[in-house]
């Protein structure tokens, strides 16, 4: 065996390793300083940038808008009652007796003075008949007591009859008159009360009850008879909140609605509540309506009356929250921080919901996702819709 030539071999390639690792050194060298421009030329690229922190990247987004003022025809929606607008009860007047006619029915139209139903009076006319001979009875005695005192007058002069008889004649004749008097009076009583036992319209109008009928025996103590509506005229008593009322004049407009139909009849209000219940903190406006066969007093109906042009903040509905402490919406502060704002709300239409009170209009306002925030957290907002 060659040991110089094994030695040898061994040597040379011993000696051969140092230039191919440097070869390796310098490419890993070279790879870095790419990766470093490469990061640098980025940096640069970016306009020298930091990244965003972690904190800024989880702060949630959210829509605002700053609602501005809007010129908002303003009404408001009401429900009531149909009513006559003066509902005239008839009743018996009289002594009362048993119906023998009834002459007109629900939904007929009469005159003032009308008859509506008469009661059995023919024990009250035999009396009538009685004081009529009475008076003139009565009658006949005053004209003979004058002829007797226009005789007597007559004799005076030739001494037949004295001074004394003269008055006498004369006090006969008056007390004469004065019976004639009286049994008139008491005719015109008797006929007076015969007059009321026929039941007649205090005015003209509708009748919208009757609630007797022939045979019923009727005195003082029965009640209405019938109810009639002065000349047809019907009204809606709407209920409307205090401080909608407020808003609302003699001549407000409106449009009222029967529940159950489509026609909306036009109106204006006549009369307001002076009072509010201080249980439902509501108030009464009595719109007056003309007749319409769509009108049923008893029945209810919705309203629209109009309050006149607001100029006032207006949002989406999505904007408008509301909880056991009433209605809010959520408002955001330069400095990014969500706060609650309470509000109270005006007419909703199909441009939003107008804010009567609560907003100035210039605030940053949450337009979506209120109530998946919380007063106090910090947001990142996101301007929706400018001021109009």
């Amino acid at each position: 065996m060659n040991m110089e030539s094994g030695i040898g071999g061994k040597i040379a390639d011993y000696d051969a390793l140092p230039p191919a690792r440097s070869r390796r050194t310098l490419i890993v060298v070279a790879v870095v300083a790419l990766f470093v421009l490469a990061a640098i030329g980025l940096v640069l690229m970016r306009g020298g940038k930091k990244p965003t922190g972690p904190a800024e990247a989880a702060l949630q987004r959210v829509t605002v808008m700053i609602p501005g003022h809007s010129q908002i025809n303003g009404s408001v929606s009401a429900s009531g009652i149909i009513a006559a607008r003066h509902d005239m009860p008839v009743g018996i007047v009289g002594e009362g007796g048993m119906v023998t006619e009834v002459l007109v029915n629900p939904g007929d139209w009469v005159k003032a003075g009308q008859t509506l139903a008469i009661v059995e009076r023919s024990v009250q006319t035999q009396q009538a008949a009685s004081l009529t001979a009475s008076v003139a009875a009565a009658r006949a005695d005053a004209a003979l007591a004058q002829a007797n005192l226009e005789r007597a007058k007559a004799l005076v002069g030739n001494g037949f009859i004295s001074k004394a008889d003269i008055d006498t004649r004369t006090a006969a004749r008056d007390q004469a008159v004065a019976r004639v008097n009286v049994a008139s009076a008491q005719l015109a009583e008797q006929q007076a009360r015969n007059a009321r036992l026929i039941i007649r319209a205090p005015g003209a109008g509708l009748v919208l009850t009757r609630a007797v009928e022939p045979g019923q025996i009727v005195g003082p103590s029965t009640g209405a008879l019938f109810r009639v509506a002065d000349r047809g005229q019907m009204e809606m008593q709407a209920r409307v909140a205090e401080q909608d009322i407020a808003h609302m004049h003699i001549g407000t407009v409106a449009e009222v609605t029967p529940i159950g139909g489509s026609k909306s009849l036009a109106g204006s209000i006549w009369q307001l509540s002076p009072i509010i219940d201080a249980t439902t903190r509501q108030g009464v406006a009595r719109i007056a309506l003309a007749y319409d066969t769509a009108l049923r007093p008893g029945g209810f109906a919705n309203a629209e009356i109009a309050t006149g042009v607001a100029d006032v903040p207006q949002l989406p509905e999505s904007a408008v929250l509301s909880d056991q402490k009433g209605n809010y919406v959520l408002i955001v502060s330069p400095q990014g921080i969500v706060g609650r704002r309470e509000v109270k709300v005006g007419d909703v239409n199909d441009q939003g919901v107008s804010i009567s009170s609560g907003l100035a209009g210039t605030e940053k306002v949450v337009v979506n996702a209120g109530a998946f925030l919380s007063p106090g957290e910090k947001v990142q907002p996101e301007i929706a819709k400018t001021a109009r």
